[in-house]
């Protein structure tokens, strides 16, 4: 690491705030950069647009905690924005951000795609990353998305589902139909299966990122439709898991380790660890090296390069030794070249076919999944 006599500045860039949002200096201090090996060349401020709150113990804490470890290596100032919706309030977070000296940007929500692509487009002095998945055609030269293959920690999340639940139903709660979300339903029912061929997933949205009181409608109807373990694609999970808790069931988590927060009724999860992908972003623009480099493009984490940010949470009690055991050994296998969670055969609900016999979805294939799998009970939201 250059050493960099340079004080941080985030006191000063957070205190010119805007009556629309604010902007929140991180609390680094002029550490070492904590554990993140990076080598900034040249000093960096960096911007993090969040569509929820930095506390949802979800989605959004886990870009929070990212934040904050940037900051903490010397030369990179860190800015952050929560509780963006994913309208022109993002556009004018970002300028605003632009405004104040802030040269990396990173647009942490699904639904900022167009407004984080239209704005690179104009400020080509800024360098902006969407993160939330592959888009096709072609990327300016400072823009980039990144993501992780998330149905694969996802599936091995199913498996702790399908192998302690004893009604053999087990339920979903996601937001939108999205790639990711449509995915990981299947992916989570898929590593279900595995263990227990008996099991059906019950699936339910909210039509929102973020709503208490939709989540705990949705619980309650499943729990009426006999569900006993419970997994979520929402951006906040602390009204799912209190809801799953004091019904006494199960909890699989998503985007976040609270096992504090679930007790008794976690099992395991899936934890976004972002930083580390970040601070390379960082370093890459700081050395000039964005432009032509693999962040300039769609950018994939997978358990078979090592780089999926990310990864199984913690094991609760109600997972046994054996348990355990079979989710480890899958995700050696998941970190095989060629392995996948979707190898064909793989059927729709409708007997039509998924991923054919002795075939494996791409990437790109499986972010153009329409439909959920066999065994799995429900239906689609209609945009």
């Amino acid at each position: 690491m250059i050493p960099n006599p340079q004080r941080k500045t985030t006191a000063a860039v957070g205190a010119a705030l805007t009556a629309m949002f604010v902007l929140s200096a991180c609390g680094g201090d002029d550490g070492d950069g904590g554990d993140l090996d990076a080598d900034i060349e040249n000093p960096l401020s960096v911007g993090l647009v969040m569509v929820g709150s930095e506390q949802d113990a979800g989605y959004n804490q886990a870009v929070a905690d990212a934040a904050a470890e940037l900051d903490e290596i010397e030369g990179v100032d860190v800015v952050t924005a929560d509780q963006i919706p994913e309208n022109n309030s993002v556009t004018d977070t970002m300028q605003s951000m632009a405004d104040q000296g802030v040269e990396v940007i990173f647009a942490t929500s699904y639904g900022y795609f167009d407004y984080a692509l239209d704005f690179a487009e104009e400020n080509p002095e800024v360098t902006v990353l969407h993160q939330g998945g592959f888009h096709s055609g072609d990327f300016p030269e400072n823009f980039g998305t990144y993501w992780g293959a998330a149905y694969e920690p996802v599936s091995l999340g199913g498996m702790a589902a399908g192998g302690v639940t004893e009604s053999d139903r087990i339920g979903f709660v996601y937001a939108f139909p999205v790639a990711q979300s449509i995915a990981n339903i299947n992916g989570f029912h898929l590593g279900a299966q595995q263990v227990n061929p008996d099991v059906s997933t019950h699936v339910i949205n909210t039509s929102d990122w973020c709503d208490p009181v939709r989540q705990q409608d949705a619980v309650r109807s499943l729990l009426n439709e006999d569900v006993d373990v419970f997994s979520q694609h929402q951006d906040c999970q602390s009204t799912v898991i209190q809801a799953v808790e004091e019904a006494g069931e199960h909890i699989v988590g998503y985007h976040y380790d609270a096992v504090d927060l679930a007790g008794e009724a976690w099992l395991t999860g899936s934890t976004w660890n972002w930083a580390p992908l970040m601070s390379e972003i960082v370093e890459t623009v700081s050395v000039d090296e964005f432009t032509g480099s693999e962040f300039n493009d769609n950018w994939l984490g997978t358990f078979a390069e090592g780089n999926n940010p990310l990864e199984l949470g913690t094991f609760g009690d109600a997972v046994d030794e054996d348990l355990q055991n079979q989710i480890l050994e899958e995700e050696e296998r998941l970190s095989q070249e060629g392995e996948s969670v979707f190898s064909g055969p793989i059927l729709c609900q409708d007997g039509s076919e998924l991923v054919a016999e002795g075939e494996v979805a791409t990437y790109e294939e499986v972010n153009e999944f329409d439909c959920l799998i066999e065994g799995v009970v429900g239906n689609l939201a209609q945009d």
